[in-house]
């Protein structure tokens, strides 16, 4: 496996309408960097190399799963929600670490994981 220094990654969505879907990503992760790869994708910068997106393929979409551990859970929390992104469920393991799950239009699962909260 290379080096954290030499990966990048692409974390990938099917989705059946990719305008639709682009709406509702930009609304989950803010302003950070998108491109457009070409017709049928779309891609977010969440960190440095660190990417989701995605990309128009119906037969496959709301099967995808992926979830991003973030620095403040609570603060990307309530910026999705001020960008009217609310979501689905919140869960708090037994070790203390809370994951916030999100559905996109199609159905695919978008957690937000996050350390355990200092209260």
């Amino acid at each position: 496996m290379e080096t954290e220094r030499e990966l990048e990654l692409f974390a990938g969505v099917a989705v059946t309408d990719l305008g639709r879907a682009a709406g509702w990503y930009h609304r989950l992760f803010g302003e950070v960097e998108t491109f457009d790869p070409n017709d049928t994708e779309r891609v977010w910068t969440v960190a440095e190399r660190r990417h989701v997106y995605v990309e128009q393929r119906p037969e496959h979409a709301g099967h995808s799963f992926v979830t991003l551990f973030v620095g403040d859970l609570d603060e990307a929390a309530d910026a999705a929600a001020r960008r009217g992104i609310h979501p689905e469920s919140r869960e708090t393991y037994g070790n203390g670490v809370r994951k916030v799950i999100y559905r996109d239009p199609d159905g695919n699962e978008i957690g937000l994981g996050g350390a355990p909260s200092a209260q």
